[in-house]
Parts: structure tokens; sequence; C-alpha cells
């Protein structure tokens, strides 16, 4: 197929979101992780999105979601590959991916998942930097006119509210 046969996929609201990531708000400097800033701060979980944490590993909320649900688990530590994982951050990274299919589940009764990483930029990874896991819920049907006709996502709740539940359903072992 020729360069001219394919179709362009536009995801513009991605843009600020990739801006911000490399620009420390307070000091302005750039090159700064998200994912570090937003594991650094102060702030109450409520704000950042943090739905659940421990020393090695966090889950957060996406912040530009593909549905309502859509997590990230990720080591706490900044590493770009599961290469530079040691060996227990890779493992509890999984354990923890099993742990957020599990809320996402009890909290939104999906029919499927996607559960995976962009690793590098040319993977599609908006924060190549920092590794995270994508967990996205998924229906039958999920997709629909306004993304496919109108590049717009329509998610049925706002990111508050899906904290909320999935904060509610993470297991408590």
């Amino acid at each position: 197929m020729s360069a001219e046969g394919l179709g362009r996929l536009w995801a513009g609201w991605r843009l600020t979101y990739l801006e911000a990531s490399s620009e420390d708000p307070e000091s302005g400097e750039t090159g700064v992780c998200i994912f570090c800033r937003i594991l650094a701060s102060e702030e109450p979980p409520e704000q950042t999105y943090v739905v659940w944490r421990d020393d090695s590993c966090a889950v957060l909320l996406n912040a530009f979601p593909y549905t309502s649900g859509h997590l990230m688990v990720m080591p706490v530590r900044h590493v770009a590959d599961l290469a530079d994982c040691s060996p227990g951050e890779a493992a509890r990274v999984w354990e923890v991916v099993g742990d957020a299919v599990m809320a996402v589940r009890a909290a939104y009764s999906p029919e499927g998942f996607n559960v995976g990483a962009n690793l590098g930029k040319a993977a599609g990874a908006g924060v190549p930097g920092h590794l995270h896991v994508h967990c996205v819920p998924r229906w039958s049907g999920d997709t629909n006119f306004m993304t496919t006709l109108a590049e717009t996502r329509v998610l049925p709740e706002a990111l508050p509210s899906t904290f909320d539940r999935v904060r509610a359903a993470w297991p408590h072992r």
C-alpha cells in the first residue's frame, strides 16, 4: 500500500499533555518526567489520580483515557524499559497489573481488556522515559461514530468519578 493510501489518525488532544510532561511548572526546568513529578507530589491522591502505590510500584489514572477506567501501572523508580527493572520491580509491576485488572473488572464489568506497554517513542510511548503498562477496559462496540468521524472520544464519566470507583474497588490484600 502506498503512503497516499494510508489514513491519518490525529490525536491533537495529547499535545498539551506531552508538552506539559517535559516542563516542571514550578522551576520551568525541561526534561522532567510527568510521572516522577506526580509521584513526588505532596498533593492528595484525588488531585494527582494516584489510585494506589507502595515503595516500588504505583497506579495512576490516565489523564487522557481511551475508556473510563484506563489505568497505568508503573515502577516508582524512573526506568524506561523492562530490561532496566530489577527482577523484583518487574515482578511487582506485573503483580499490580493483575490487581488493576481485578479492580477495573469489579468497578466496570468490562467484556475484555487491552494490557500492554509501548516501549520507546517509535512504539508510541507518550512518556518514553518512564515504563508504564496500560490497563484499558474494553466493551464490544466501544468505538463509535464520534471517534471515527469527529476524532473525539465520548467518556461517560469525569476523572474524579472514575478515581472514586476504581479506588473503592482496589483489592485490599
